[in-house]
């Protein structure tokens, strides 16, 4: 039916729903674009494409389970990407080319000392690649402070006018090769006696390589030279990936068939050993068996004439036994008559001293003459001197 022939309220219908129409696409674009950019944002958010990066490279034996796009770990943290994988020329010292980047802020942890790649062999052929962290008294390969090439005149009036920004960024030594500078020093900002004991160090050309600590950059501008002992000029187009050495593991396939190869050597050692055990434990068995038994101890520690020796001993202590017995006898029997004898004499001394009763009143009367005799030498003067008595000390008087 053609447009014309509708009613008026018809028309106004039509042109009703067209509009509804027209709003209910135009907001399901507008929803499918903000979809697609909240992707899009959240997608480069979690690849790091809003993030400095800083490019690496390092040189391996082999490129055995790596591929391009694999992740880059740092302390147990996905750092970067691989971004390139390459053969390296016939001819050259090295075999394979691997590049990878790493996002900020990670690759400030890379520095001059103690930071190399690791790649840890996987049991299914796959390979990781991981970088150490540098120690904290070293440099930063990649910065993103550009670094200016001034001599002690410029920067004697940058000191003036931006006071406490300036710092250096190289080593400087003396006539003797003593660092009198490092990198980053002054720690509060180069001023106008440091430039002055800089000046007495007579420098080349009169010229240092320093850095404002308020500028950074977007992208990586300066990277450490080991060489030349200070930050240099970096551009990834001219320049190309910052070095790092490889620390390279032993893949896990050839360590399983070295492990097998050390377990077959062994084997037969292995083999060797079980049948000694087995014989060691026949011999037990058998001689558990034997103590089981009766007298088997005794058997087993003495041997098989031991009832016969035990037989023979226990002979000789029954003579002994028999011996001991018939003379204890005979001792008794002698000490009796001993005793006898004894008795008598005692009894006849008794009897002579009752039937005598003289002789014991003359023996106490002479043992009083003697008594006498001896107290009257006592008081005689010439032996009065032999019978004096020694001085002791006398008791204190109460």
């Amino acid at each position: 039916m053609p447009l014309q022939d509708l009613t008026p309220q018809l028309r106004t219908r039509l042109n009703r729903m067209e509009k509804a129409v027209g709003w209910f696409v135009f907001i399901a674009a507008v929803l499918l674009l903000f979809g697609f950019g909240y992707y899009l944002y959240h997608t480069a958010e979690r690849k790091g494409w809003f993030k400095i990066k800083a490019q690496f490279k390092t040189y391996l034996q082999s490129s055995a389970g790596l591929k391009t796009g694999d992740n880059v770990y740092m302390m147990g943290f996905a750092i970067g990407n691989v971004t390139r994988i390459h053969a390296m020329p016939p001819g050259d010292a090295h075999n394979v080319l691997v590049e990878f980047e790493v996002t900020d802020p990670y690759f400030r942890y890379i520095r001059s000392h103690g930071s190399v790649v690791k790649i840890n062999a996987g049991l299914l052929g796959q390979s990781q690649v991981e970088v150490s962290r540098g120690n904290n008294d070293s440099f930063a390969l990649a910065v993103t402070q550009p670094v200016f090439r001034k001599t002690l005149d410029e920067l004697k009036q940058l000191v003036v006018t931006e006071s406490n920004q300036w710092q250096l960024s190289q080593y400087v030594f003396d006539v003797r090769s003593n660092a009198v500078f490092i990198p980053y020093q002054p720690y509060d900002g180069l001023n106008v006696s440091n430039l002055e004991m800089l000046a007495s160090l007579n420098l080349e050309s009169n010229v240092v390589y320093a850095y404002n600590n308020t500028l950074n950059r977007n992208r990586v501008v300066a990277a450490w030279r080991e060489d030349l002992h200070r930050y240099d000029f970096y551009d990834l187009e001219k320049d190309g990936p910052i070095e790092l050495p490889a620390a390279e593991s032993v893949p896990v396939a050839e360590r399983l068939d070295k492990i097998i190869g050390q377990v077959e050597t062994a084997l037969p050692n292995i083999m060797s050993l079980t049948n000694k055990l087995a014989a060691v434990l026949d011999n037990a068995a058998s001689i558990s068996g034997q103590l089981r038994e009766p007298g088997g101890l005794t058997l087993w520690a003495l041997g098989t004439n031991s009832n016969q020796q035990f037989a023979t001993a226990l002979t000789n202590a029954n003579t002994l036994m028999a011996g001991v017995n018939t003379n204890l006898n005979q001792l008794t029997d002698q000490i009796g008559a001993t005793l006898e004898n004894l008795a008598g004499i005692t009894s006849n001394l008794n009897v002579q001293l009752r039937g005598n009763t003289n002789l014991v009143g003359g023996a106490a009367k002479t043992m009083a003459d003697v008594d006498d005799l001896v107290q009257g030498l006592k008081r005689h003067w010439l032996l009065r001197s032999a019978f004096k008595n020694k001085a002791t000390n006398a008791p204190a008087k109460p």
